[in-house]
């Protein structure tokens, strides 16, 4: 009965060796393909819900998938030029947006790491990620009664920004991280050609 039992243990390092060689030595297609899957495995499934149990919300990093936010390389004054008049109707006037966190947007395929808030604690300027009939959306706060919000490279707002619930907030953008979206948006990109 021992022996079976050392035997068994010994076909089991054996083949754990033989594994572990091929995710971290292979130099195939197939070892990089499972190292992607486990990767992507692992990072879904264990480390964004526990990032997300730590910064209070279930969506911690989010990618960028739409140019909204986009300021399309112009600097602040040029941008401001091109859309002061919509900002100044609401009363949101250039020195407030210079001190807006994000004030030169940001590109298609960044990432962003958010925190749960209280409505309550959103503040005018503020970029928050909440959920549309077109999924997550991440704009900036306009107004806060209602809480209203817009994309700095949209002419206007959306009709379902016009009015967001407190359900409806996923988080509150802390952190851009340039290019880590990359994956998310041509996941969507490609949803979009195949609707």
């Amino acid at each position: 009965m021992k022996l079976s039992t050392e035997i068994g243990s010994e076909k089991i390092k054996s083949i754990l060796k033989r594994i572990w060689k091929f995710l971290i030595y292979d130099q195939s297609i197939w070892s990089y393909l499972a190292d992607a899957v486990i990767i992507i495995i692992v990072g879904k499934f264990i480390i964004l819900p526990v990032l997300g149990l730590f910064l209070g919300t279930p969506l911690p990093v989010v990618g960028v998938t739409s140019s909204s936010m986009d300021h399309y390389g112009k600097d602040f004054d040029s941008w401001w030029e091109e859309n002061r008049d919509w900002y100044l109707e609401r009363n949101i006037n250039k020195e407030e947006f210079e001190n807006f966190d994000f004030n030169n947007g940001f590109k298609k395929g960044s990432g962003l790491v958010l925190v749960g808030v209280d409505k309550k604690e959103l503040c005018v300027g503020d970029v928050i990620v909440f959920s549309s009939p077109k999924g997550p959306i991440i704009h900036r706060i306009i107004s806060k009664e209602p809480l209203q919000t817009k994309g700095d490279a949209n002419s206007g707002q959306l009709a379902f920004e016009k009015e967001i619930s407190e359900e409806r907030i996923e988080g509150k953008a802390v952190v851009w991280i340039p290019l880590v979206g990359w994956p998310t948006a041509i996941v969507e990109d490609i949803k979009g050609i195949a609707k």
